[in-house]
């Protein structure tokens, strides 16, 4: 990836919302919630990166899912959504699948999100991309 404009208006990772969640009993994994670090809200379809790593450790994509609005998305699915729209003053949530979720305890969460902002073209076929990536300290809240 190139260059990317960062502008920091709020803190990406949420305070207080590192949590496991469960499914039939069992611990099936966690979720946070996260912000977007711009001045106006955009499609999830001008997503082109999304991760997370938690304690070093780097999630595979096909276990992290962004929730909006009570809908659920898995990372593959981002670039069709042209219809979705996340709202600057709406946190996300994302959801990790890993069974047995995070112990209770302190963990460094790392996101990176970028996406390209399709009203700055910096060419025919590029657009200027955004980093709204975030890091923090959490307790898991259970």
């Amino acid at each position: 990836m190139g260059l990317a404009l960062r502008l920091n208006f709020v803190d990406v990772v949420c305070d207080d919302s590192l949590k496991n969640f469960w499914a039939n009993g069992k611990k099936i994994g966690y979720q946070f919630d996260v912000r977007l670090s711009y001045y106006r809200g955009h499609f999830l379809s001008t997503i082109d990166e999304i991760g997370v790593k938690v304690d070093g450790v780097d999630v595979p994509a096909e276990n992290i899912s962004l929730c909006l609005d009570g809908k659920e998305y898995g990372v593959a699915e981002l670039h069709d959504l042209v219809n979705v729209f996340w709202p600057i003053i709406e946190p996300a949530t994302i959801k990790v699948f890993q069974p047995g979720g995070l112990s209770e305890e302190e963990h460094d969460v790392d996101f990176t999100l970028y996406f390209r902002s399709p009203y700055m073209a910096l060419s025919e076929t590029e657009y200027q991309s955004i980093d709204s990536c975030g890091s923090k300290r959490l307790n898991v809240q259970n």
